[in-house]
């Protein structure tokens, strides 16, 4: 029962910590631009390899 008394800070510690590191992510400009990797891993920059 005392393993209680150290575990159950040390989760609502490790919460709180997630937390703070999520709204740094939201404020640092990390989720605003969604699409725009998916959209340029698709685009075919490359020039074709001429067979010459």
């Amino acid at each position: 029962m005392s393993f209680l008394i150290w575990m159950i800070p040390l989760a609502i510690g490790m919460g709180l910590l997630g937390l703070v590191a999520f709204l740094w992510s939201l404020r640092s400009g990390q989720f605003d631009d969604l699409d725009g990797a998916a959209q340029r891993i698709l685009m075919d920059d490359d020039k074709p390899i001429s067979g010459d």
